[in-house]
Order: C-alpha cells, then sequence, then structure tokens
C-alpha cells in the first residue's frame, strides 16, 4: 500500500514537472540569461565589431561622475513617476463619483476607462495633435479665450515639454486607477461608514479614519503600477518628444534606447539598465515600507 501511494506521488510530481519545464525553460532562457548576461556585459567593454575586454567599474563611474545626461534623464524619471501619485487621487475621486448613487455612473466608468485600452503610441500622437503650436486643439482654445495671440509650442519648449509627457501619462492612466480603487471602495463593508457616521464622525473623518485605510492595498498597486509606468514609458516619450527638447523629456528608458541603438554603446546601455533596474527595485521597497511593509500581502487563514 506504501509503496502505491509513493508511486501515485512520483507520478503526480513527474506530471506537474513536465507542465513546468517547458515554461520555466522559456522563462529562463528570456528573462533569466539575459539578466545575467546584461549584468556581465555592463563590466566589460564591447560592441558588436570588436571582441569583448573587462573594464571592471569603468562605466559606472563614467554615469555617476562624467555623464550629465544620465543624471538628468534620472531627475526626469523621478519627476515623471511623482505624476503617480496626482493621478491617483484624480482616480481616487473619479472613483469615489461613480460609486455613489448617480444616474448613469456604468458609462461614466466605462468613458473615463477608455483612455486606457487605448495603444501608448496612439495617446501620444492624440496629445502631440493637442499640444501642437499650430493647429493643435489647446492652442485653438487658448486663443479663442484670449489667453495667448500665439500659439505655445509644448513639446518644444523646455519648460512646458515635460508637464505635457506628465498631463498624456495621467490621462491614459487615470482610467486603469479608477478600477483598482473601485473595486477597493466597493470592498468596504458599509456597516463600517454607518458605524462611524452614528459615532458622529463626519464625511471627511470617514473617509480619513475608515475609506483611505482600508484602500492601502489598492493605493499601494497603483503606486507599484505608477512607478513601473515611470520606467517604461519608452513609446509615449518617443512619439510626443523623442526625449527633447534638449533632454528636457529624456528619461532612463530612452537613454538606453539612446545609447544602445543610436550610438552602438551596447556595454555602456548595459550598465545604465543595471542603473535603472536597482533605482526601480529601491523605489519599490521604499513604497512598500511607507504603505506599512506589508501592503498587497494576502492574509490566510488557518
Amino acid at each position: 500500500m506504501f509503496q502505491l501511494i509513493r508511486t501515485k506521488r512520483h507520478r503526480e510530481l513527474a506530471l506537474v514537472a513536465l507542465f513546468l519545464v517547458p515554461s520555466l525553460a522559456i522563462f529562463t532562457l528570456y528573462r533569466i540569461v539575459p539578466l545575467f548576461w546584461n549584468l556581465g556585459l555592463s563590466f566589460t567593454e564591447w560592441s558588436p565589431f570588436k571582441p569583448a575586454k573587462f573594464a571592471g567599474l569603468y562605466h559606472y563611474e563614467e554615469m555617476l561622475f562624467y555623464d550629465d545626461v544620465f543624471w538628468t534623464a534620472l531627475w526626469n524619471t523621478v519627476v515623471f513617476m511623482a505624476s503617480a501619485p496626482i493621478a491617483i487621487a484624480l482616480a481616487l475621486a473619479v472613483a469615489m463619483l461613480v460609486n455613489g448613487d448617480i444616474r448613469g455612473r456604468n458609462v461614466y466608468r466605462a468613458i473615463v476607462f477608455l483612455s486606457y485600452p487605448l495603444m501608448t503610441v496612439a495617446v501620444g500622437i492624440i496629445w502631440r495633435w493637442l499640444f501642437d503650436g499650430k493647429v493643435g486643439l489647446i492652442n485653438y482654445v487658448l486663443r479663442g479665450l484670449g489667453l495667448t495671440e500665439k500659439g505655445i509650442s509644448f513639446l518644444d519648449s523646455f519648460e512646458w515639454a515635460m508637464a505635457s509627457v506628465v498631463v498624456a501619462a495621467i490621462w491614459q492612466v487615470i482610467g486603469f486607477f479608477m478600477i483598482i480603487l473601485l473595486t477597493g471602495l466597493q470592498s468596504i463593508p458599509r456597516n463600517l461608514h454607518e458605524a462611524a457616521a452614528i459615532d458622529g464622525a463626519g464625511a471627511w473623518q470617514r473617509f480619513r479614519r475608515v475609506t483611505l485605510p482600508l484602500l492601502r492595498p489598492s493605493i499601494f498597486l497603483c503606486l507599484v503600477i505608477g512607478i513601473i509606468n515611470s520606467f517604461t514609458s519608452f513609446d509615449l516619450i518617443y512619439v510626443m518628444t523623442g526625449g527633447g527638447p534638449a533632454n528636457a523629456t529624456e528619461l532612463l528608458i530612452t537613454y538606453v534606447y539612446r545609447a544602445g541603438f543610436v550610438k552602438n554603446q551596447f556595454d555602456y546601455a548595459a550598465a545604465l539598465t543595471v542603473a535603472l533596474f536597482v533605482f526601480f527595485l529601491g523605489l519599490t521597497w521604499i513604497a512598500n515600507r511607507a504603505s506599512g511593509g506589508d501592503a498587497g500581502a494576502v492574509e490566510t487563514g488557518e
């Protein structure tokens, strides 16, 4: 009997392995191996036209002490990432509005969410036209209201370019954040608000004492997604500004592309990628600690 159970257990494990091995092999081949290859490449001098030569920390020294564009791109990434709390606040306001008993709330939810499924390239093209200095809708409205006599070249302006890109990024993601926060709002028991109201808590106190604490996992999820977007918004930046003018909208991800595929400095681009990964990992850890250290954790009952 024991031998039969043991044989059955081995068969089950073999079946599980049979299903897992192909996926794990693909994941290792296309994720783990490139990760370590990129790390090794960052410590070498290499290009497709010459053999690799060990360079030690040369690329990291150049990045940290001699590359002004890297620090500009890093600062721009932080600024771009700072748009996430703004998007979360706006999405929370919209979620609370469409969570109430208003007529046509499902239609409003759908309208707000429609911006997210759009391809990022399409979003970039739409907002590039809106911000156009000659035929853009925003300049048309500004001239109609008498706020300006001639069009403002938002995307060609060092002062306005980053703000314009941030507006486009917020517009695209606000619908997705709204859905996440709306789900969190609907999971809050109504009797908690009713009990707080009976105890004399006003609307603001109920929001601060009941709603926000219970929305912490949803807010943390939105924050992480916002951080990820700030590191992967290559297509939006590339379509709208290309990183210009004068590196005013250059992010770390666009700088990696420029170093690797424009300047053919693949070794230096690998070092930039490592710095990007470390920065992203650190920010995620800080966000988790700021949220209490266990945000997003699933509690399991014994």
